[in-house]
């Protein structure tokens, strides 16, 4: 059967003070579609619409969200969010899921998604997807990855090379040449003249019982922790034995830990295929990410709430109270103004990696 389950741990320090540890962007409604405004959460589980029943979508995120997990999503009960006590990466978090999907269906095959990206058109995410899918159901022992098409030489994506075409699935499914972390600029523009590269967009499909081998195969310390997990899970110890055995298992992304691992197997125990996904594909992970979302004025301007900018240029506006108060700009180019119940962000638009620093540097409450 098929499954999904949204990653959702992200802190998002990037996006402060909008996203708050109490509030991280994912739940933030921020996002207008269709006369709403939705969070990351609510567009991650929307596109899985007509491809996943509701009832077998799980959430992974970190056991304090919990709550408001459940306030925001309300199709979500308890037995579907998959609370994390401490983040351990990705691997671990799709490794809670594949032990848990393992457990209540042995043939079960699921997705892993994000929560933090923009990805239209909906139509064509849900159709690639579906892809994969079939893939899996077709041969248990592909770990499929979702290449993005690249539209510029982005260095702060990993990228993917798609080998030969899988027979059956010419032209919409390759195996996988080769996994590359972040490129310097030079070696991403020469991804694009050569082809057949693709931004890594950290969403997969696989069968359950297959990421679990490859655990056992690559972390085995991961591997022991989770069955252990897995053994208690609906049980009167299940939130004890996740609280002692989740904070010691090795934190790895499941990029490092899996993927690179089994693309390089020979042994035939896995292969790991590529769907290509022809989507406008956007990480919302800063302010000026964030801004690409909006519609900006003609000079460049994107505002959200009360505010007012008189000769302004390239600049970022967003109060997001509705309390009377405006936010006014004047002859400012490529700045962000960021204004909440609790904070004031101001900074130059160019300054915005920067944001984690500065966040570092907060007290505790605002954090």
């Amino acid at each position: 059967m098929r499954y999904a389950m949204i990653m959702a741990g992200g802190s998002g320090t990037r996006l402060w003070p909008l996203s708050t540890r109490d509030r991280p962007k994912q739940l933030v409604p921020m996002i207008e579609r269709g006369g709403e405004r939705l969070s990351l959460m609510q567009l991650a589980d929307r596109r899985l619409d007509g491809v996943i029943e509701q009832s077998n979508r799980y959430i992974c995120t970190g056991e304090r969200f919990r709550g408001a997990i459940r306030q925001a999503m309300n199709a979500y009960d308890d037995a579907h969010i998959l609370g994390e006590p401490v983040g351990r990466d990705t691997v671990n978090a799709v490794g809670f899921a594949a032990a848990v999907l393992e457990k209540q269906d042995k043939e079960a095959v699921f997705s892993v998604l994000t929560a933090d990206h923009m990805i239209e058109p909906t139509d064509e995410f849900a159709r690639v997807l579906d892809i994969g899918f079939k893939l899996v159901e077709d041969d248990a022992r592909r770990l499929v990855t979702f290449a993005i098409e690249p539209t510029y030489p982005a260095t702060g994506f990993g990228y993917v090379k798609r080998g030969k075409s899988i027979a059956g699935f010419e032209g919409s499914a390759f195996g996988a040449e080769k996994f590359v972390e972040k490129p310097d600029l030079t070696t991403a523009e020469s991804y694009l003249r050569e082809g057949g590269f693709g931004w890594n967009s950290g969403m997969f499909v696989w069968s359950a019982a297959t990421f679990m081998r490859c655990l056992e195969r690559y972390l085995p310390e991961s591997h022991r922790g989770l069955r252990e997990l897995a053994r208690a899970w609906g049980t009167k110890d299940q939130q004890t034995t996740i609280e002692r055995v989740y904070p010691m298992l090795p934190k790895i992304s499941v990029d490092y830990a899996v993927m690179e691992n089994a693309a390089k197997e020979a042994d035939g125990s896995v292969s790991v295929c590529i769907a290509p996904m022809k989507v406008d594909w956007l990480d919302v992970g800063s302010w000026p990410s964030y801004a690409q979302t909006l519609d900006a004025d003609a000079r460049g301007n994107a505002r959200v709430g009360s505010t007012i900018a008189h000769e302004c240029r390239d600049s970022l506006i967003v109060n997001a109270e509705d309390d009377g108060h405006l936010v006014a700009l004047l002859g400012c180019e490529g700045m962000v103004v960021v204004r909440t119940k609790g904070a004031t962000l101001v900074m130059p638009r160019d300054k915005a990696e920067r944001l984690k620093a500065l966040h570092a540097e907060l007290p505790e409450e605002l954090k």
